[in-house]
């Protein structure tokens, strides 16, 4: 039987502490989304830690969109909080989504293939009608990720696939995160719509090759998100130990 009382303890690396400082900071000046952190050399001397632990810190920020850095420009808020998942949470993520989206690829990309075959009218235009909201919340300066999973589903329901309809219904929450991951990369919103519209047309021409085609394109570029170049073993390496 183990003792989870006496479990090996550990301490937050010194990245996650700066993490803390960071959204402490954001809250006491009350910054907001489009404010700028101070630059890395004077975060770095004022915590009294190394440049290599704020960067880390920033990654983890980045990560998860919660600001963007600006090559020779700094770097700002993109929401109005610096509250970031807790780091192993996202850590469990990184580690889950490459399978995520190998599974989407696999399953997505045969179901465009098969409703640009088996389509109706009211299948088109469940398609057409997410894209739309898609589209409008888009413009409003949102993500669009209710008319991204309208459109999906969609998709998946015009491929007139009970078996593999229930494959995506089983994932579907790792493909909500999938989802959430890519949309909120910078300038990503506006291409997956545009990648939809190709996906759709190519539905509606009845085009299954070029459908799936389409389709493999999308979840590719979905598959390019910064949480996968982030390397959790590397971050932390170096940092000096702190009583």
């Amino acid at each position: 039987m183990t003792d989870d009382a006496l479990r090996p303890m550990t301490r937050p690396r010194l990245y996650e502490q700066v993490l803390d400082r960071l959204r402490a900071y954001a809250v006491d000046h009350e910054l907001s989304a489009g404010d700028r952190l101070p630059p890395e050399r004077e975060l770095a001397q004022r915590l009294g830690v190394s440049r290599s632990s704020v960067k880390q810190a920033v990654v983890v920020l980045e990560v998860q969109g919660l600001v963007e850095t600006r090559h020779g420009g700094g770097t700002y808020l993109v929401r109005d909080t610096l509250d970031a998942e807790p780091v192993e949470r996202l850590v469990e993520r990184r580690r889950r989504l490459p399978d995520v989206l190998e599974a989407r690829e696999a399953l997505e990309t045969k179901l465009a293939e098969l409703a640009a075959e088996r389509r109706t009218d009211e299948d088109l235009e469940a398609m057409r009608t997410a894209l739309r909201a898609m589209e409008s919340d888009i413009s409003t300066g949102g993500h669009g990720v209710d008319g991204d999973r309208r459109f999906h589903a969609a998709v998946t329901a015009a491929g007139h696939s009970t078996l593999l309809a229930e494959f995506m219904g089983s994932i579907s929450e790792p493909v909500a995160e999938s989802r959430n991951e890519s949309l909120r990369q910078p300038g990503r919103p506006t291409r997956s719509l545009e990648q939809h519209a190709r996906i759709l047309a190519a539905i509606e021409r009845g085009d299954p090759k070029a459908a799936a085609a389409a389709m493999r394109r999308h979840v590719r570029t979905v598959a390019k998100v910064r949480l996968l170049e982030w390397n959790p073993d590397e971050a932390g390496k170096g940092e000096p130990d702190r009583d």
